[in-house]
């Protein structure tokens, strides 16, 4: 063993906003010398493979490496028929399932004579599986890929309950919000972060998993955060014990591949390269969100009605089904030149592009920490989970950014959208403050920063 680096297992629940920060950090791992295993439940496996090699601008090792980074797949514990879109089913299997397969996979690694796994680095979310890893004498380092103040909460789920806040099912038996500490987001009841559409046992096992999340800090040697001191002052000092090293990136020029589900258009790169300095807005909502085909249509006008160059990611899947083709084909015929809509786009660098002016955004932490981290004013428009959360932070307390409001019926408007986007980029405070934030969160990753000391100190528990 002396002198080979440690074997390292990364886990990230299977999801876009989980594997893109466990993937920046594996690159990071690699390049301080660490055996590193990548593993994702077989489907978002395949989708990882599909997109390098569509985006095949590097070394993708046959399709079963990346970087120095060794991809692995296990099975996602649902039945043939059952739908990946459907999160209840999703959580069941994780929850129920994937343990066994994590532990089975440590065994069958050590049995085929590749070195022995010495750490599962493993999502806050994957709790699930902390104590098969550790039965197997393998010891566990925590990542949590939201926000402290997401990963605090979980942390109080226990005294929550007993408070009388919510029952043990996460329902929740009091009105009004909740403050932890000053200068964190409010507790809002209806807005937790299990809080989600659908079948009842759906929600059950989403607020199973948070509630796991209470119990990483004795099951794991290290419990880390993707966020930054000067971000979440409050909620770090509320939990000393959870380390920031964020914001996660893969590397300076930002070329590493992130685990994209999705194949990067990088055309958007050279139309942006045309346009003038601080002209663009930059609309992107996550992989998850979905728009009824009213909102879409209210989106897509407002965006319009701005005159402003814009660049919008609109997945296939984004909209609920029946969106109109001549309709849309007639929108973007209006909106040629001006406006630029792809699938899927290279986001970080989007972001560091300096045409861009601001980002219309689900607010997913993700995202939240790259328009940080570029000193971009945010647009708030959140979907679900701990998106609302994110929302307060940017609006209400670092104040670099606005939230949309909906009409009467729920919607928001084209009329809105215009009017915030406007304010939005007409606001020099916000425009300084998000470059306050910027300098604060590049000086935590630079040496010397907090985010760059915590990630050594973990650097050096891995090599003990």
């Amino acid at each position: 063993m002396a002198g080979a680096p440690p074997h390292v297992m990364v886990l990230p629940f299977p999801a876009q906003g989980h594997v893109t920060p466990l993937m920046e950090l594996s690159h990071r791992l690699v390049d301080h010398g660490f055996q590193v295993t990548f593993v994702c439940t077989e489907p978002i496996h395949k989708l990882l493979l599909d997109a390098l090699r569509r985006n095949d601008d590097g070394d993708s090792g046959g399709g079963e490496a990346l970087d120095g980074i060794r991809l692995v797949s296990i099975p996602d514990g649902l039945a043939d028929g059952d739908s990946r879109r459907d999160l209840s089913k999703v959580l069941a299997g994780v929850l129920g399932r994937v343990p066994a397969y994590v532990e089975e996979l440590i065994r069958e690694t050590e049995a085929s004579g590749k070195r022995k796994v010495r750490w599962l680095v493993a999502d806050s979310t994957m709790e699930c599986c902390y104590q098969a890893a550790r039965n197997l004498g393998v010891r566990v380092a925590s990542v949590c890929p939201a926000s402290a103040a997401c990963l605090v909460t979980s942390l109080r789920i226990p005294q929550l309950v007993r408070d009388g806040f919510f029952d043990d099912k996460g329902f929740p038996k009091r009105h009004g919000t909740l403050e932890l500490a000053p200068g964190m987001p409010p507790l809002c009841p209806t807005q937790m972060a299990w809080n989600i559409d659908g079948a009842p046992e759906g929600r059950q096992a989403a607020f199973e998993l948070v509630f796991g999340m209470a119990r990483v800090t004795g099951l794991a040697e290290i419990v880390m955060c993707n966020s930054f001191l000067e971000a979440e002052t409050a909620a770090f000092e509320l939990c000393p014990n959870v380390l920031p090293i964020g914001p996660l990136f893969a590397d300076q020029e930002l070329q590493k591949p992130v685990g994209q589900f999705w194949t990067e258009d990088a055309s958007c790169l050279e139309w942006l390269d045309a346009q003038p300095q601080n002209s663009v807005v930059y609309v992107a909502f996550g992989s998850l969100t979905i728009f009824d085909l009213r909102q879409f249509r209210e989106l897509a006008e407002g965006l319009e009605l701005t005159g402003r160059p814009f660049l919008w990611v609109v997945r296939p899947d984004f909209t609920s089904g029946g969106l109109s083709k001549a309709w849309f084909d007639e929108f973007q015929t209006r909106v040629a030149g001006t406006g630029v809509i792809v699938s899927w786009c290279p986001q970080q660098q989007v972001l560091a592009h300096p045409a861009v002016a601001c980002f219309v955004s689900h607010c997913g932490w993700n995202s939240t920490m790259e328009g940080v981290r570029n000193g971009v004013p945010i647009l708030c428009w959140p979907y679900f989970s701990d998106q609302f959360a994110n929302r307060s932070y940017i609006c209400d307390i670092w104040r670099t950014g606005l939230g949309v409001a909906q009409s009467e019926d729920g919607l928001v408007t084209k009329e809105e959208v215009k009017i915030k986007l406007e304010r939005l980029t007409g606001d020099k405070g916000i425009a300084e403050r998000a470059r306050v934030l910027r300098d604060a969160a590049r000086k935590s990753v630079n040496e010397g920063g907090s985010s760059y000391e915590n990630f050594k100190r973990f650097v050096d528990l891995l090599t003990e």
